[in-house]
């Protein structure tokens, strides 16, 4: 597990990087129409971000929006977005709720 704060570190590899989902925004006028979930603090001064496109939105629940506020594990390639890492979500598998025992 990766927490989202350091998951710069782990760019280029696979893994599974977590965090609370601080903010998500539906970027509808952008090409592909993503969603992101924004991690490792507020955006615009996030560590991480998890995109999820638009073409596949419609398949996640809970949806992207109600994930606001909740501790979340994103599973993929994790790969640089400007100075930040990010993942792209291909699947509702490819997240997972945090559970704390």
């Amino acid at each position: 597990m990766i927490p989202a704060d350091q998951a710069t570190r782990f760019i280029g590899r696979t893994g599974m990087v977590c965090g609370k989902v601080e903010k998500t925004r539906y970027a509808q006028n952008s090409e592909g129409e993503p969603t992101f979930l924004y991690m490792g603090g507020a955006f615009p001064r996030h560590t991480f971000s998890a995109r999820i496109p638009g073409d596949q939105r419609g398949s996640f629940r809970p949806t992207p929006e109600e994930l606001e506020g909740r501790d979340v594990c994103v599973i993929g390639a994790i790969k640089r977005d400007s100075s930040r890492a990010e993942i792209s979500i291909t699947s509702p598998s490819d997240i997972k709720l945090a559970t704390i025992n």
